[in-house]
């Protein structure tokens, strides 16, 4: 099967062009796979030795406990790409789990065929391995972004962080945000209804109004 329209749009083959990129994937090779919504993509202990691109649909990487107790660590969006920050640091097993948001489409990519680039298409595969050093300095941001989040004192105070950036993210103070509460509440690391009772003093405060998924933050000089 031909994925080169599937993923030129995506980063890690940003510069490459269409007849290069099917190169490329015949090359490393790329393999398809579907999952249905709440399938495991991954589970922590496999191998760690594929990167995912997600073709449709969006996953969650996930940290589980030795209790089983979940906490959503990213999501990643149509376009998108995960597992590309194990392999390079030496990690032969994955300490996360990705799970399916919903129906989805992912094309696996040998990670160790990135990293040992094929001679006969040098050039091709610097362009990939300078993208892929930018992906992961971007995933890096990322965790750096989240910690700040997740750091904060207070529920609220976490609420405030990660709203902030969601806002500073669309470039304006009102936005949708990629999750429920209950992924929000795993994501943040706080509990699902001390969260939903917070969201509910900050809208009568008038911090912040929303419907769902749907937020608008509103006086940012009213006392917090």
């Amino acid at each position: 099967m031909n994925f080169t329209a599937a993923v030129k749009n995506c980063q890690l083959f940003f510069g490459i062009g269409e007849a290069e990129l099917s190169v490329l994937l015949e090359r490393l090779p790329a393999r398809q796979k579907s999952f249905r919504k709440n399938r495991f993509v991954f589970t922590a202990g496999d191998k760690a030795g594929s990167v995912g691109i997600v073709l449709s649909g969006a996953v969650h990487v996930i940290h589980e406990d030795y209790w089983g107790r979940r906490k959503i660590v990213s999501r990643i969006d149509t376009g998108e790409i995960f597992g590309e920050s194990f392999a390079p640091a030496g990690i032969e097993r994955l300490p996360v789990s990705v799970q399916a948001v919903e129906a989805t489409e992912i094309l696996f990519l040998d990670i160790q065929k990135i990293l040992r680039p094929d001679t006969t298409v040098s050039a091709f595969y610097q362009k990939l391995l300078g993208n892929l050093a930018i992906l992961l300095a971007k995933k890096n941001t990322m965790l750096i972004r989240k910690l700040e989040n997740v750091t904060q004192t207070t529920t609220r105070e976490k609420l405030l962080s990660y709203l902030s950036d969601e806002a500073r993210f669309a470039g304006k103070n009102t936005f949708d945000i990629p999750f429920n509460r209950e992924e929000l509440a795993d994501y943040l690391s706080v509990e699902r209804s001390a969260m939903s009772a917070e969201l509910s003093r900050m809208r009568t405060a008038g911090l912040i109004l929303y419907h769902k998924n749907h937020f608008q933050l509103l006086d940012r000089h009213k006392n917090y």
